[in-house]
């Protein structure tokens, strides 16, 4: 069974047609903004964050490395869970950076502008010529 098609009443206008392109392109642009969505941040500066402590034992003994790791932020800006993406290979180092950014305070990810719990990733390097 074939469909009827009717023809509009009046032939459409190039405002109608501009309108609706109009409308069409809010929408788009208004659903867009509803999902932005930023990342968890640890470099604001108000937050003060203090760096990993680098172990004396650690630095006595040589040991420098890169830890990487995955944090879980609630839409607090506290850490919820870390997990180790990347090891420096010593595990004196991993703890040290571990137990530094659980006491971290992150600017929370933020979707649509509400404050929304997200991941980041922080790294750590432990080098012998820090301060």
């Amino acid at each position: 069974m074939e469909e009827e098609v009717t023809q509009p009443d009046a032939p459409l206008q190039a405002s109608d047609v501009t309108t609706v392109a109009s409308e069409a392109q809010a929408l788009v642009q208004a659903e867009t903004h509803e999902t932005a969505y930023s990342p968890p941040s640890s470099q604001v500066a108000y937050f003060h964050n203090p760096k990993p402590n680098y172990p004396p034992a650690a630095r006595r003994r040589g040991m420098e490395g890169l830890v990487e790791l995955i944090v879980q932020v609630d839409s607090s800006g506290r850490p919820i869970k870390i997990d180790i993406k990347h090891s420096s290979g010593f595990d004196v180092l991993d703890r040290e950076a571990l137990k530094s950014v659980w006491r971290w305070r992150f600017e929370p990810a933020r979707r649509a502008g509400m404050a929304v719990a997200g991941e980041v990733i922080v790294p750590v390097r432990y080098r012998l010529d820090q301060g």
